[in-house]
């Protein structure tokens, strides 16, 4: 009996493929209306590793013709594990064709968004190059959720173009969506804990000129960096953004610019606690 929740064992991985035979060996015979059911069984699962691990097998079977139809009805299914199931399986279907799955990826990171995160993760690893240029797209989309997702994974780059990231964040610094500011949030701490160097002075431009909601968006990710330094778990943090982050906080103390000074007062009453 497959869990409904949990990463897969051998055991559990064996019994699927064991169902995706007999899947296939219906297919084999023409009877399609049966394998499809069985299929959609197999997919209307909460896990999510079964959804994934029956996606990413799909692709095995011989005759792919038989199989695309039915992944393009699950795309669309009411239910969500088999949505999701769909998806995992263009992935695999895609993954040397980068532009094909950021297209599927953009009519259907609504409907399955936790696969689609998974998705846009893995594909900021394998294609960065294509993930800068689309998302620039995406972080100018009227839907808020798109431009949300432009963020997501993008501190894959945080060591090897931090300066993309900036300016990236640079263009949406004063997005008005809730969604948007959490996600760059967490993409100015995740960079800044791996390059301060290159992050400090951005932050501190952005200062300068900010209204209250942009220091909020600022503030929260600061006050995370400075509880960061006073920590005692080294594995959070290396002697270079300590010291980083601890200089810029002090230079900051006597800025001259009001609202740089006052965000250095504010996180200096954290690093000195």
């Amino acid at each position: 009996m497959l869990k409904k929740i949990g990463r897969l064992d051998n055991e559990a991985k064996k019994e699927i493929i064991g169902l995706l035979d007999t899947i296939y060996n219906l297919l084999d015979d023409n009877k399609k209306a049966k394998a499809e059911k069985k299929l959609l069984e197999l997919s209307a699962t909460p896990n999510y590793f079964i959804r994934e691990f029956v996606g990413k097998e799909l692709i095995n079977y011989r005759d792919q013709r038989k199989i695309m139809p039915i992944a393009k009805k699950m795309l669309s299914h009411r239910l969500y594990g088999i949505r999701a199931t769909a998806l995992f399986y263009f992935y695999q279907r895609y993954i040397d064709d980068a532009e094909k799955m950021i297209d599927i990826l953009e009519d259907t990171f609504e409907n399955v968004p936790w696969e689609a995160e998974s998705i846009i993760n893995e594909m900021w690893k394998r294609y960065p190059d294509l993930m800068k240029e689309r998302m620039k797209k995406w972080v100018q989309s009227d839907n808020s959720k798109k431009r949300a997702l432009s963020f997501h994974g993008m501190e894959n780059i945080a060591h090897s173009d931090p300066a993309f990231i900036m300016e990236f964040i640079s263009e949406a610094i004063d997005d008005d969506t809730m969604e948007v500011q959490k996600k760059i949030t967490h993409i100015l701490t995740q960079v800044a804990r791996v390059n301060p160097i290159i992050v400090f002075p951005y932050i501190r431009e952005w200062l300068c000129e900010a209204n209250e909601k942009r220091i909020k968006t600022i503030w929260v990710s600061m006050k995370k960096l400075a509880n960061i330094v006073i920590q005692k778990n080294r594995r959070e943090k290396s002697q270079e953004f300590v010291l980083l982050t601890q200089q810029t906080i002090n230079d900051w103390l006597n800025d001259e610019n009001e609202n740089v000074s006052k965000m250095g007062e504010r996180l200096f009453h954290i690093i000195r606690s």
